[in-house]
Formats: C-alpha cells, sequence, structure tokens
C-alpha cells in the first residue's frame, strides 16, 4: 500500500490492511455453567497451585468482581468467569507445558508499607499501594504529558483539540519519585517517564536531573523518537543528563507495520550513536494477524545494530475496551504464542526452552543482596512476563541457556544464600576465597564448547564474584541483546493474582501509586479520573502557554521526506545492507 503523507500519522489505514485477511485464528473452547461450577469446586485456592486454579477477575461490562477459573485444555491454559452478561473465555498461555515450567520459578515476597489505608478488600478498585500489595515498584512510571505528535487511531490517552492538558508540575513529579523512594524494605529505583510523548516537554532535562538527585539510578523514557531523529542536541542532552534507557516504540520491519517511526528510525539510530548513547530497547505490541509474522526479523534487526540496541520488549497486545471475541480470537496472541512465533522464525535459533519467567531473578536477587548489598527483587507473578539474553558470537546468536545451566546455577545460589550474607563482614583474603569458590562452582554449570568464543563470559564472571559488584556486570549487557515479553492484561484475561503482585506501577499526584493493570485497564477509576483532578482546562494552558498551538505539537511526515528518507544511504544501512543472523 502507498505510505500516507502530509497527515499526522494514525495508523488506522495501516492497520486495516495488515488485519484484512486472518491467517490464524485461536478457537475458544464452550464450557457450560455445569462444567465451570464443577472446575471451580476442585480448583486449588493459592497462588502457583494446581490447575484447575481458582482466582478471581472483573467483568468487561459490569465491573463486578467475579471468581474465575483457569484450566487446561488442548495443551492451553484458558480463564473462565461468569459474569451476568454471561460465560467469558479467554485464552491465558498457548502452551500448557510452558505455563507449569514457569510456575515452578513463583517467588513469595511482601512490602511492608503503604500509600492507602484500604485493606485491599475491594481489589482492583481501591489500589494506592494497599496491604493485599506483594512487589515492590520494580520500575515507577511517570505519565509527563497527555500531548502526541501522533495520532493512534486506539488510542483514548493523548489529548485532542479542545480538551484538558495533564501535566504534571516539577515540584508534584519530585514528589512522585521521593515516594516510591520511600517503600519498604525495596525503594524504587527505577523510572520511565511516559506520555502522551515525554519529549514535547521543554523542561524534560530537568526532569530528567530530578530523577537522578532523587536517587534514581535507571531512568528511561518511553518515546516514538519522532522528535530525537530531528534533534540531535536533545539526545546528547538526555544522555548526559542521566537517561540510561531510550523505550523506543518498534511495531515491525516495514512502514505498514511500523507506520510510527519507519522512516524516521535511521536519523534516531544516528543521533544515539553520535551522542554515545542512550541504550535502546525496541518495544513491538505484538498483533496476531498484524505483525507476527515480523517477531524473529526485528530481533535480527536489533542484533545488526548492537552497538545501539540493548534489548527487544516484545508487549502482546492488551485488548482493552469492548472487544468482541471474534476480534480477540483475531487478534489475541500471548507470551507461549509470541515465543511460538520467535521458535519458528529463527529457525530454532531462539527456542522456547530458552526463556525462562521474569521471577527467576527474585532468586538470583536474594543472592545478590547478600553478595552486594543491592535489593532488587521482580517478584511478578511467573504468567506476567519472560526473557532471556542473546550473545551474538562472529555470526552465530547463542541463547544463555545453550551454556549456562540457568536453573541449575540458581538453585545452587539459593543454597549459599545464607552463607553469603557474612560477605559484608569478611576480610579482603575471606572475600576472595568465598568469591573464587562461587566462581569455581558456576564454572561446572558453564560449557565452554558452546559458550561464545569471541566474549568472555567466564572472565567477567570471575571479575564479579571476586569484586562482589553489579559494575563488574556492565561488559555484559553491552556484549548481550535482552530480550523481554512483557503482557498486560484486559478485562478479558484479567487475573487479580496477577495484579497483586504487579511490579510495573504508576506514581500519581495524590501520592498513590498503583500496578499497570489497573491504571490502563480501569481507567475510570484511575488513568482518567487522575487526569480530569489534575489537568489543565482548554483555556488555563492557552493562559499559561500564549505562544502554543496544538498543531504545532503534531508531527506531519511529507511525502518529500520520505522519497529522501528512500533514496538515502542512511536507511539502506539501517534496514537493506543488514546480516540474516536466522537464515
Amino acid at each position: 500500500m502507498e505510505e500516507a503523507s502530509g497527515v499526522v500519522p494514525s495508523g488506522e489505514k495501516e492497520f486495516e490492511e495488515s488485519s484484512k485477511h486472518p491467517q490464524d485464528i485461536i478457537e475458544y473452547p464452550e464450557i457450560s455453567d455445569e462444567e465451570f461450577y464443577k472446575l471451580l469446586s476442585k480448583a486449588s485456592k493459592h497462588y502457583g497451585g494446581s490447575l484447575p486454579h481458582k482466582t478471581w477477575s472483573i467483568c468487561p461490562e459490569t465491573r463486578d468482581i467475579v471468581p474465575a477459573v483457569v484450566w487446561e485444555k488442548d495443551g492451553k491454559i484458558w480463564i473462565t468467569k461468569k459474569c451476568s452478561e454471561g460465560m467469558i473465555t479467554d485464552v491465558y498461555y498457548e502452551d500448557a507445558e510452558m505455563y507449569k515450567r514457569f510456575e515452578e520459578w513463583k517467588f513469595e515476597f511482601k512490602i511492608k508499607t503503604y500509600n492507602v489505608e484500604n485493606t485491599g478488600v475491594n481489589c482492583p478498585f481501591d489500589c494506592g499501594l494497599c496491604p493485599r500489595h506483594y512487589s515492590h515498584t520494580n520500575l515507577l512510571n511517570i505519565v509527563l504529558t497527555n500531548r502526541c505528535n501522533l495520532s493512534c487511531w486506539y488510542c483514548f490517552f493523548y489529548a485532542k483539540e479542545g480538551q484538558p492538558i495533564y501535566e504534571p508540575t516539577l515540584e508534584q513529579i519530585r514528589i512522585m519519585l521521593r515516594n516510591a523512594k520511600m517503600e519498604e524494605p525495596v525503594g524504587a529505583n527505577a523510572v520511565q517517564f511516559t506520555g502522551g510523548e515525554p519529549t514535547l516537554r521543554d523542561d524534560i532535562i530537568e526532569i530528567v536531573k530530578i530523577a537522578k538527585e532523587e536517587g534514581y539510578d535507571h531512568i528511561q523514557l518511553n518515546t516514538d523518537g519522532i522528535k530525537l531523529a530531528f534533534d540531535p542536541g536533545l539526545v546528547k542532552n538526555l544522555r548526559e543528563a542521566g537517561v540510561n534507557t531510550l523505550y523506543l516504540s518498534y511495531d515491525g520491519m516495514s512502514p505498514q507495520t511500523n507506520w510510527k517511526n519507519h522512516w524516521e528510525i535511521p536519523l534516531i539510530f544516528e543521533n544515539v550513536r553520535k551522542a554515545e548513547g542512550p541504550g535502546i530497547v525496541l518495544v513491538p505490541t505484538t498483533i496476531r494477524n498484524v505483525n507476527d509474522h515480523e517477531l524473529g526479523a526485528i530481533i535480527n534487526f536489533g542484533l545488526n545494530h548492537l552497538d545501539i540496541v540493548r534489548g527487544v520488549n516484545f508487549q502482546p497486545i492488551s485488548l482493552v475496551g469492548r472487544v468482541p471475541r471474534r476480534e480477540r480470537q483475531r487478534f489475541r496472541i500471548t507470551i507461549p504464542g509470541a515465543i511460538q512465533k520467535i521458535d519458528e522464525q529463527t529457525n530454532g535459533a531462539i527456542a522456547k526452552e530458552d526463556w525462562y519467567p521474569i521471577p527467576i531473578a527474585g532468586h538470583i536477587a536474594r543472592f545478590f543482596e547478600a553478595f552486594a548489598g543491592r535489593k532488587y527483587y521482580m517478584t511478578s507473578h511467573f504468567g506476567c512476563g519472560a526473557a532471556t539474553y542473546i550473545f551474538l558470537d562472529e555470526n552465530r546468536v547463542i541463547p544463555i541457556s545453550r551454556f549456562l545451566d540457568v536453573e541449575g546455577f540458581v538453585e545452587f545460589l539459593e543454597e549459599r544464600v545464607e552463607e553469603i550474607k557474612e560477605w559484608n563482614s569478611l576480610g579482603r583474603l575471606q572475600k576472595l576465597k568465598l568469591g573464587a569458590e562461587i566462581f569455581l562452582k558456576f564454572k561446572s554449570f558453564y560449557d565452554e564448547d558452546y559458550a561464545p568464543k569471541s566474549f568472555d563470559v567466564l572472565k567477567i564472571m570471575r571479575h564479579a564474584f571476586t569484586h562482589g559488584t553489579y559494575e563488574a556486570l556492565g561488559e555484559f549487557h553491552n556484549r548481550t541483546l535482552f530480550l523481554g515479553m512483557m503482557h498486560f492484561m484486559d478485562e478479558y484475561n484479567y487475573d487479580i493474582e496477577r495484579v497483586e503482585r504487579c511490579v510495573i506501577h504508576y506514581a500519581l499526584p495524590d501520592g498513590r501509586i498503583v500496578p499497570f493493570c489497573t491504571f490502563n485497564v480501569i481507567p475510570e477509576l484511575y488513568r482518567d479520573k487522575i487526569q480530569a483532578q489534575f489537568s489543565y482546562t482548554w483555556e488555563e494552558w492557552k493562559a499559561l502557554h500564549p505562544e502554543w498551538e496544538y498543531k504545532k505539537d503534531k508531527y506531519v511526515r511529507t511525502k518529500e521526506f520520505i522519497e529522501q528518507m528512500k533514496r538515502s544511504e542512511l536507511y539502506k544501512k539501517t534496514y537493506i545492507d543488514i546480516k540474516n543472523y536466522f537464515g
């Protein structure tokens, strides 16, 4: 199809074209009332219990809290609930075997401080965080603005012309950052500034500096990158101010699948290279029958730009709002579904066995807390996310699991935690001795025959174990590509057990801290309500910013620009003259 030009990109025509002829439809099972109640009566009730498993969910229409059952059929995991509008079933995990393997790595944790006085009995309708919540804030989201330079057809978040503008003050931002730092036993240490489009704020550099002043080590910017494509000085200033990561929207390899910034990506990459950072994480929103055929190609693209791309974090689509069953069957994809596509599209170079659930990091964190004195527990529900690392050894792609027995090593770390807790009280020679012992054991889980030959993993790990610092692992992250998978929920697959263990939270100006999947799935209580409460009216905003015009925020991609990029060496270098590591 012809590329849209001369208008603000919205993606509507591209989506219609991509989804016109669906090839892959999920068949949902039918379940009677009798079968539902029979499953519910014999379901396990504790977190991580055997299938069938009872949990709680919400009804899309009435917003009632209702019992739900997670169950297995035909090699898949389903979630079913009975609402006043009828029985609702949705796919929970497309691979029952993976669900059960991930379940083994569940990790229990409990925060000790709360931001609201509620008991949590009405979860998820009284979030804040409350005593019912388990996980500390791994990543704090702060919405900087609801202004945006694009007009995505599916988005209800950005401010349309004449609507109120949400833009917290610098003081409100500082208080939100400080509030999350006060969590016990682990305060927030990573923040993501999001929007809207956060680069539209003229004071974005000052905001980043405030986050550094408040003690945040990791700062990432959730962006479409449009402004960064045309303002190399902004990229440099963001890096110097303290931004570690650009969390960059990137939905596919063509102008049709990645209509947001396909033509601008070469400029963004060039400016990041010139500024020597920040590192980039590509973020594809993954949709069945739309862009799920390009997942392997996106990873290959990241490997071709490994000097600046640090990771790819796939986000299977969250079908928020009223979505008919037929559309859910066409567009729904789960973590195992996306992982299976990657296995197929990389010809087994990245297989489904190479992935691990996010809570496995909680087990590793216990070791590093004792070893290096740092606390950071990624204790999400085992079904929320998955991850792995891959190495590029010349032309060979090697997942970490091919040369390291990850599960065996993690079990060993768990066994040694109590002993390692004495680390800080040991003398230098004792530390060296203990570090050497751990390293020698690490080698027993390490297979040199399959390990990268151009990258000395053992040397880096030896340095980490003998010095006991996170900094020693820095080179590891610079020589690998992180692959992540995070599936945010919607009303149809909503599982309150997942919400209770959510690790990605939004800070609100009223002092509350709210899990991602309540903030966005129940907007009338959280996202939209808080915006209405703290927004400027259109007239107030115009009075405060007399030179501002709505249309100046919006990006118009011209036909001339597209033709210029098509002919450029930079475009060719970015997209065409690249290797296929999975051929």
